[in-house]
């Protein structure tokens, strides 16, 4: 068979079921093997960037998940570039293969001959420009066994056009992926670890997205109830325990946090980091978040440990390996009445949960955001999954929505690309079809990949999203008032075809129509949980994306600091009636 058939035949003993990409010259024997193989459906993007964000998606979705993103050759590989950063930020397995110029001329700058590989290699875990037909299977081969093994993460090959061709022997009946490695914690480290905990009086568990990449949430809620721990799960480690559990601490940093997780944080004095990798708007400046505590990091790469602060005790380890043996100490310990009693120090942390709370019932016109997330969680229940980016969109739903399964806050953490949120939630409702998607974006990550929503048109994938439209780039209009400053950040523009808007500019809806989806604009806030409602209903009839845009006012401060968690500025008041924020886990008291 050729070596592009042989590709196909590897990808389907993988368990890979869906490939997103762009066909062209270079690539298109790859994608003839594609068709004649079958088994392996493919979501035609209307841009290569937006078809590695949806490979991204469909990974982050289901535990075992890869996702394939296919281009041809030169600008399609590097268009992929951005999610490839994306996936190695946050320890995502993604799979790019891209067309490449004949061998012999790959030198010689042929039509669109680019040497990604090494444009690839410092965004990869590996990137390779296969030039021997032969070894084809065996590159394909070790790029799953190496995005799946350690700190998982994407990998890039490159596929000459005369390589794709070439004939090869190749039986994919006795084909077998090669072992995943993971390192696994020791039992004298787990006892060790656990030690350090029980030693201390107001102990709390960082839980990372390492906890949901692999699979070990029950694991982690187990433990923390074994012990009586509360539990901080970080941006990308949100829902590996519900919003609503008792031992959920809720969340700390600079802008994706609450109140009451900050301020429980700055009580503890002992902290067990999983999986985790201690961003820096996370931690915030390191001499407040590490004073008075001891710190232990259980991290699947060896070189986390220690890279931003030295812990008092480090592990490599899988999350799961080393959660299964925490549960194991634990339930021996506890076997033996050696666990000390944690009540009072979780009810501290639950009181605070319930009287430190950011205020979200506002009646506005033009809306205050904050309504819109209060009525968010009114409209969509604990099965949701949300997808997002970065912006202040990203940042107030983080501290208003609510999550309550791992893999059901699907957010590009690290890198943060504009336009990230259509594409990733396309990939996020083709892994899981039966599924309620929220995306939310504001205006500007909503324009920069808007072309995507008619893939969704096209192959009828619903999902809803909730587009928060201030005509700002808000969040860095936030951060030019440090440099008194409101400069090229404004996007407000009167529209001559849609003068109803004002200066609210891009007319979203009539866009989204042309793309072939549905939309509602709301503008007063009685008007929002209806509008999600029918947006739902809608979906459901037609399979297609439906928008539903929010007009904000201009300007709104999110609560966040630039500099420790200790001072954290609200901007708006707080919350000081239960009514003030009526969809908070616990009612105000």
């Amino acid at each position: 068979m050729t070596a592009a058939r042989a590709a196909v035949e590897i990808l389907k003993r993988e368990g890979v079921s869906n490939a997103f990409g762009v066909p062209g010259a270079a690539i298109n024997p790859f994608y003839a093997a594609l068709k004649a193989a079958g088994g392996v459906h493919h979501t035609l993007a209307r841009h290569v960037e937006g078809a590695s964000h949806m490979a991204e998606g469909y990974t982050r979705t289901h535990p075992g998940n890869i996702g394939v993103c296919v281009g041809t050759s030169g600008p399609a590989g590097t268009d992929m570039i951005t999610g490839l950063y994306s996936a190695i930020g946050d320890s995502i397995p993604i799979l790019c293969i891209t067309g490449q110029a004949p061998t012999a001329v790959i030198h010689k700058e042929d039509f669109q001959a680019v040497d990604i590989a090494s444009i690839a290699r410092p965004v990869t875990k590996a990137a390779t420009t296969v030039l021997e037909a032969a070894q084809v299977p065996g590159v394909f081969q070790q790029a799953f066994h190496l995005m799946r093994s350690g700190r998982p993460g994407p990998v890039l090959i490159d596929l000459p056009i005369d390589v794709q061709l070439t004939e090869i022997e190749f039986d994919p009946e006795t084909y077998e992926p090669l072992p995943v490695f993971r390192p696994a914690a020791t039992r004298a480290q787990a006892e060790k670890a656990v030690r350090m905990l029980n030693a201390s009086e107001r102990p709390l568990i960082v839980a990372g997205g390492g906890v949901i990449n692999a699979d070990a949430s029950a694991l982690l809620v187990e433990f923390a109830e074994l012990t009586g721990t509360p539990v901080v799960p970080t941006l990308m480690g949100w829902g590996a325990i519900a919003d609503d559990h008792e031992l959920n601490a809720g969340m700390v940093g600079l802008q994706t946090s609450h109140r009451y997780g900050n301020a429980t944080f700055l009580e503890s004095d002992f902290v067990l980091g999983i999986g985790n990798r201690w961003a820096n708007r996370h931690t915030g400046k390191l001499d407040v978040y590490r004073r008075g505590r001891t710190f232990v990091h259980v991290d699947i790469e060896p070189t986390q440990i220690g890279k931003i602060f030295a812990p008092d005790y480090g592990i490599t380890s899988d999350a799961g390996a080393a959660l299964t043996l925490f549960v194991e100490v634990a339930r021996e310990l506890k076997a033996a009445g050696e666990l000390p009693d944690r009540t009072a120090w979780a009810a501290s942390a639950r009181e605070r949960k319930a009287t430190l709370h950011r205020r979200t019932h506002f009646d506005n016109v033009p809306l205050k955001p904050q309504r819109v997330y209060e009525e968010m969680n009114r409209a969509f229940g604990p099965e949701t999954r949300y997808v997002t980016t970065i912006g202040l969109s990203q940042i107030a739903g983080a501290q208003m929505l609510h999550v309550y399964k791992p893999r059901h806050w699907i957010n590009c953490g690290q890198a943060g690309p504009l336009g990230w949120t259509i594409p990733a939630a396309l990939g996020v409702a083709t892994a899981d079809p039966e599924a309620t998607v929220v995306a939310l974006s504001g205006d500007y990550d909503f324009q920069f990949m808007l072309e995507e929503l008619a893939v969704g048109a096209q192959h009828r994938i619903p999902y809803v999203h909730v587009l928060v439209n201030n005509a700002y780039l808000g969040l860095i209009r936030q951060a030019q008032r440090n440099f008194d400053i409101d400069f090229q950040v404004n996007l407000e523009f009167e529209n001559l075809n849609s003068p109803e808007l004002g200066v609210y500019g891009v007319d979203h809806v009539k866009v989204a129509e042309g793309l072939g989806c549905k939309a509602i604009r709301v503008t007063e806030p009685d008007q929002l949980l209806p509008a999600f409602e029918q947006a739902k209903k809608l979906a459901a009839e037609f399979r297609v994306p439906v928008i539903v845009e929010a007009i904000l006012e201009r300007v709104t401060n999110i609560a966040m600091s630039g500099s420790d968690i200790a001072s954290v500025n609200e901007f708006e008041d707080l919350a000081t009636e239960p009514w003030h924020a009526p969809t908070e886990i616990l009612p105000l008291t």
